[in-house]
């Protein structure tokens, strides 16, 4: 079973830059897509973005144009790099994958909480 471990969340003023990182390890072939979810107090948890092993990416609308995923395939890690934040972005950001181990199985983080002040 694979491990996703998240890191780099905290308090950022409005406008301000952060970048979450995750890692996976344990035993599998691979990821086919990692990505992020995020949660919102009193909201469902929403996707933030996506990448594919090849990759190909996709972001929700509400992030498009600051936010910018990436994944280190050899370190079997995945990025997060956060742009002109607003408080709206105020969440628990989960890492995700699509894992190929035995059979294939979600994989989700224990999350990391990002918070931006207005």
């Amino acid at each position: 079973q694979v491990q996703l471990v998240e890191s780099g969340g905290g308090l950022v003023p409005a406008g301000g830059s952060l970048s979450l990182s995750c890692v996976a390890s344990g035993r599998f072939f691979s990821i086919r897509v990692m990505g992020w979810y995020r949660q919102a107090p009193g909201k469902q948890r929403e996707l933030v973005a996506r990448i594919t092993s090849g990759g190909g990416t996709k972001y929700a609308d509400s992030v498009k144009g600051r936010f910018t995923i990436s994944r280190d395939n050899a370190k079997n890690t995945v990025y997060l790099h956060m742009n002109s934040l607003k408080p709206e972005d105020t969440a628990i950001y989960y890492c995700y994958g699509d894992v190929m181990g035995p059979g294939y199985y979600d994989a989700w983080g224990q999350g990391t909480q990002v918070t931006v002040s207005s």
